[in-house]
């Protein structure tokens, strides 16, 4: 196991002394305990145990929450009794002072208001903010009335869970009543939350910097069998390869070769010259269901084209998780009962090769959320032995079949473009008055508005077309080509109610950080790290990251950012289920992206990101009820990173704070001298951003 010395900033830059001479007395207590535990140990590494003061999760505490619904406390120094006593009782006084301040302050703000002009509303942003602010302090006040902290100690989970995913637990679904493929859907809350590291394999390798990890990856860093890797599946399931500790997905193989004349044929079927071709018509994004291991996706990157995976949960042999180790999109999800989390019209083509979906089964219903998914003008192909229809003249059970995809797909204003050996080719209707002219009971009838939103998280499936009252509703070949896609005019951020002004500084923001970002990571990697034995000379730092996530997308400036600076990485931008959603408007700018609560796990394996970025995340102001802890996100977090991943995190002083001890106590994400800190200045308020790695092993 190597050690990562990185010459970074040791700590925060936190005013005042205090916290100095707590962290010095904290540091004493820690090696004394971490001493007396070396004695007694069994000298097991897996079962070994951190203790660390943390902040309690105080779950029935009226005062210990975050704006985000996440509770947490504060570290607390011992004093006499009676000192304390009395600095309690002024605390509680003060408290209760800047309350009624506060509530008489905003009463008083309310009825001037009511007095004002729509001009004097906007000008009072700035006195909103200070009462937001006041608000928020207020907490903070209150968490210093809890007293001392309790020990708490974070466990390595069972090495079961090395490739667990939480509310994918089929068996227990079973166990629950579920069936008829409900079994594999998202099932959270039935169990109970374990607040443990999931450790990593035993021979875990730091997987091969893009693009050479998207053709090759180390057997030891997934769970599959050799009878997995030679048996047949999806098309593209069976173009790999294994070759002792790796499986390989090179292109010198002659099955990688029936990629690329797949592709061409689809772009022939469409009307376009090759698939090189498909910016051109509009093709930016596309939703690949059951992707086989992400080879159809692995092809298309090359030619500017988002293939976003999207497979069920599997033990072993995972889809997904095999897409994920190669550097590319994917994610975890099942629509047999639920929809997926997706607004309407998020991608401009929908994929399915021998996906193990029968779409002729429930009446539909499965092909009616394609078709919600899918932009006007966009394409659905699928490819499977029942589209070959002169294969079974003489079975009249797969003719049926065929016949009734062949029908509800027109019902549905689909227009079949072609269909060639087993692929068949849709585009669906780019006129909402085709709905119209269908003859009366001849398909699916239009969803009303309260059935069409855009933040359909896990809802049931509906029975009826989506997507026809969104002012999204433009075909994708009258939408600008990427990239300009990703540079909105004014005119297209009305679509959003959102200001041009807000947008460039947001904008603006962003490549200003990723400038600050690249400056700041690449020395600490690139000349401080230790290079891995066979190791050439650090390549430049535009591959040193690769899969990422954005836990708190807001605009997705983050990821337009990176793209701008010609950094070649993909980023799963997650809209908080708690804020503003802005999913549709980064997923019209050709980007990938997923609504999510983030007080449930995340739909994917452990060690998927390179780097998890959480800006603004633990800051947001909501009006949740709180329903988990702090210390059940960083968990999470934990698991979501891969060994020598980064995280980035900023936040307000306390909250900040946390992080840092959760680091350097549990040693989650970090080792003794590797916690970066860069302290952020504005006008209105100072932010601490945080950076840390990810040990190679706990």
């Amino acid at each position: 196991m190597s050690r990562a010395m990185l010459r970074g900033v040791s700590g925060l830059r936190i005013s005042g002394n205090s916290n100095d001479s707590w962290d010095s007395q904290m540091k004493v207590r820690t090696e004394k305990e971490d001493s007396e535990k070396n004695r007694s140990s069994d000298h097991t590494s897996l079962s070994f145990k951190f203790p660390c003061v943390l902040f309690p999760d105080i779950s029935s505490s009226k005062h210990g929450i975050s704006e985000n619904g996440f509770s947490y406390d504060t570290f607390s120094a011992g004093s006499p009794r009676s000192r304390h006593k009395l600095t309690m009782f002024v605390l509680k006084l003060s408290l209760i002072l800047i309350v009624v301040l506060a509530l008489a302050g905003s009463f008083w703000w309310t009825i001037s208001i009511t007095t004002s002009s729509r001009g004097q509303i906007f000008h009072s942003h700035g006195y909103r903010r200070l009462y937001e602010q006041l608000v928020t302090d207020l907490w903070d006040i209150g968490e210093l009335s809890l007293g001392p902290a309790r020990l708490k100690e974070l466990e390595f989970c069972p090495l079961e869970y090395e490739n667990h995913v939480p509310c994918f637990n089929v068996s227990e679904n079973l166990a629950l009543g579920f069936s008829n493929g409900e079994e594999y859907d998202r099932h959270c809350g039935h169990g109970l939350k374990q607040n443990c590291l999931v450790p990593p394999p035993v021979n875990y390798r730091i997987p091969l910097r893009w693009p050479t990890g998207r053709d090759i990856i180390w057997v030891a860093n997934v769970k599959i069998t050799a009878q997995e890797v030679l048996s047949s599946g999806s098309l593209t399931k069976r173009m790999m390869m294994l070759e002792e500790e790796q499986i390989s997905f090179r292109s010198a193989s002659p099955m990688f070769d029936g990629v690329e004349d797949y592709s061409y044929q689809i772009a022939e079927m469409i009307g376009l010259r090759n698939e090189s071709n498909f910016i051109q018509a509009g093709v930016r994004t596309i939703l690949d269901i059951g992707c086989g291991y992400g080879s159809f996706g692995a092809h298309l990157f090359s030619k500017e084209i988002l293939t976003m995976c999207l497979a069920n949960y599997e033990a072993s042999g995972s889809q997904v998780q095999l897409t994920l180790e190669r550097g590319l999109p994917a994610m975890i999800g099942s629509f047999t009962s639920k929809q997926m989390p997706y607004p309407s019209l998020s991608f401009d083509m929908v994929h399915c090769a021998r996906c193990g979906i029968d779409w002729d089964q429930k009446d539909g219903i499965l092909l009616i959320e394609v078709d919600r998914v899918l932009r006007p003008g966009g394409y659905f192909v699928w490819t499977s032995p029942l589209t070959n229809a002169q294969r079974f003249l003489h079975n009249k059970d797969m003719q049926k079949r065929w016949n009734f995809v062949r029908n509800f797909a027109e019902n549905l204003c689909w227009d079949m473009l072609s269909q060639q050996d087993e692929t068949a080719v849709w585009k669906k209707t780019s006129k909402k008055s085709c709905y119209a002219s269908r003859k009366p009971g001849s398909g699916p009838s239009i969803c009303s508005k309260r059935h069409d939103g855009e933040s359909p998280y896990y809802r049931p499936l509906e029975a009826c077309i989506g997507g026809t009252q969104s002012s999204r509703w433009i075909p994708i070949r009258a939408r600008t080509t990427w990239p300009s896609r990703a540079k909105l005019n004014s005119s297209e951020l009305q679509l959003y109610d959102l200001h041009s002004e807000e947008f460039s500084e947001d904008t603006q923001n962003w490549n200003l950080a990723i400038r600050n970002y690249w400056s700041l990571l690449s020395p600490l990697i690139f000349s401080d790290h230790p290079k891995r034995p066979g190791d050439e000379d650090p390549s430049p730092p535009f591959n040193m990251l690769r899969n990422l996530l954005d836990m708190n997308a807001h605009f997705g400036g983050f990821n337009s950012a990176l793209l701008e600076a010609g950094k070649s990485v993909w980023v799963m931008n997650v809209v908080p289920k708690s804020g503003h959603n802005y999913l549709p408007m980064i997923l019209d700018r050709g980007f990938v992206g997923v609504l999510h609560d983030w007080c449930e796990q995340f739909p994917t394996y452990p060690r998927t990101y390179d780097m998890v970025h959480a800006a603004g995340l633990l800051s947001l102001e909501t009006s949740q009820q709180r329903r988990c802890s702090m210390i059940d996100l960083f968990t999470e977090i934990d698991r979501l990173l891969r060994p020598e991943g980064w995280k980035r995190v900023d936040g307000r002083y306390n909250i900040v704070t946390f992080m840092w001890g959760v680091n350097l106590c549990n040693k989650m994400m970090v080792y003794g001298n590797t916690l970066v800190v860069e302290a952020k200045g504005s006008e209105e308020v100072a932010k601490d951003i945080l950076y840390s790695l990810r040990p190679t092993q706990h």
